[in-house]
């Protein structure tokens, strides 16, 4: 039974403390849509979309508003775009194949424009032991779709524990993120904001930008993603004075609450939409906003800049109270589920790096424990594209020989240098431009081939 102090604490998540889902994402499979006639595809893409998507957003604001929980963001994901590539990857021309995939990539933009969502997520290659041709056509061409799209996101998987890492498409990855940079320039290179290059990239994932729709998935999966650090926030700043244990357990009893408001919510979009429900996502994803920092929570542990010694064990504790929390109250926990980390989207990073307490260096040191990676991370726009490739690789090891999932979202913002302040705007937020070491790589990266896959992926 529900007590009346249960019910108090739900309000005060909500009117005091910030919670909110922080997506509800439907994955759509297009695997039926792959056809040799290329225009018929782009039909049966926009067609599919279209209709398995028109009333979704009208859905999950309605059930959002009769549970009082805001739904900040409605997103799509849909089977990984070079798939659909693939009958034509055969042509002598290469450019032809990048050409449609840009094509694809606009039909998607103007399917999401059209249903009403934030992003849409799939405009992927899944790489980590190898590339087709059509694989490589998609990475190629991703300058071009994500600077002439607004809605559409792209990831590439270029290493997993059971494969090892495909320097190669590593390579290519540290160009493309270049490229994109270049492209966008006009906005500060924010394209790349809406490209991350994984280890280890879940299926059901409903966070952007790595969202891609798995093929194991049902034919169309709702996610949630849900949120929370404004709630855990306030778990940890009333729980001063306490040891580590009973923290902990204070935190893994909010991340309960938390995840069972989330699954009923997510249940019953599924249910109006008439498709399978798929996966609780646990992740704490900050906002730019006050309340919304991962960074705060870290500091409110007693630790009085994030980034400073004790930040990794701090980061771990929180993660790991966080799943425990979560898995006791579902049974379909999935997607990355951790405490993610951005550096623009969480004003208490921002203020630890203009503090100088965050590095990259930290940054990728807490990655370990955690499960976003080095996310939204701004650099010297100058920064050459090799050393953009062994930043994306180091990230990779950590993946590999963890076992977990971890991204690489990194924006080379053009003419900025080391200590510059970058203002992207809404939920991209603002950044701090972090200096990267200056000394060569070249001759390491291009080594290119295969990093073996560690010794751990021999476990059963």
């Amino acid at each position: 039974m529900i007590s009346l102090k249960e019910v108090l604490e739900t309000i005060d998540m909500l009117s005091l403390q910030h919670l909110n889902i922080r997506t509800v994402t439907l994955g759509i499979s297009l695997l039926d849509c792959i056809d040799t006639d290329f225009k018929k595809m782009e039909d049966k893409v926009r067609e599919k979309i279209v209709s398995k998507a028109e009333n979704f957003v009208k859905i999950a604001d309605s059930i959002g508003r009769k549970y009082g929980i805001p739904i900040v963001n409605k997103r799509i994901t849909v089977t990984p775009i070079s798939m659909l590539l693939s009958p034509f990857s055969n042509s002598s021309n290469i450019k032809d194949v990048e050409g449609k995939g840009v094509k694809l990539a606009q039909i998607l933009d103007s399917a999401a424009r059209e249903v009403g969502v934030d992003f849409i997520g799939g405009y992927s290659a899944l790489v980590q032991k190898g590339m087709t041709p059509a694989d490589k056509a998609l990475i190629n061409s991703i300058p071009n779709a994500l600077s002439l799209t607004e809605h559409v996101c792209s990831s590439v998987n270029v290493a997993d524990t059971k494969s090892g890492i495909n320097v190669d498409a590593a390579i290519l990855m540290g160009e493309t993120v270049k490229k994109l940079s270049e492209l966008t320039s006009d906005k500060k290179g924010i394209g790349n904001a809406k490209l991350v290059t994984f280890a280890n990239a879940p299926p059901d994932n409903p966070f952007m930008a790595g969202g891609y729709h798995g093929i194991g998935e049902h034919e169309c999966t709702l996610n949630v993603g849900i949120s929370g650090p404004g709630v855990v926030r306030s778990v940890v700043e009333e729980s001063k004075g306490l040891d580590f244990r009973e923290l902990s357990e204070r935190i893994k009893k909010a991340a309960f609450k938390i995840t069972r408001a989330g699954e009923l919510i997510g249940r019953e979009i599924a249910k109006e939409l008439n498709v399978k429900f798929g996966i609780i996502d646990l992740s704490l994803a900050p906002a730019p906003f006050t309340g919304e920092s991962v960074a705060e929570i870290i500091e409110a542990m007693g630790i009085s800049s994030c980034g400073s010694h004790g930040s990794t064990l701090a980061l771990a504790l929180l993660t790991d109270a966080v799943k425990k929390g979560g898995t006791m109250a579902s049974s379909f926990v999935g997607g990355i589920s951790g405490a993610f980390i951005p550096l623009s989207e969480d004003l208490g990073m921002v203020r630890a790096a203009e503090r100088g307490s965050i590095s990259i260096d930290k940054l990728e040191a807490m990655s370990s424990v955690c499960s976003s990676g080095l996310d939204m991370i701004t650099i010297p726009g100058d920064t050459p594209p090799e050393t953009i490739t062994a930043i994306i690789l180091d990230e990779m090891a950590i993946g590999i020989f963890t076992n977990k999932a971890v991204g690489v979202r990194i924006i080379p913002v053009p003419g900025a240098k080391p200590g510059d302040v970058v203002e992207f705007g809404g939920l991209f937020g603002r950044s701090v431009v972090i200096p990267v070491k200056k000394f060569g790589v070249t001759e390491f990266v291009k080594r290119g081939g295969q990093v073996p896959p560690p010794i751990t992926s021999l476990k059963n």
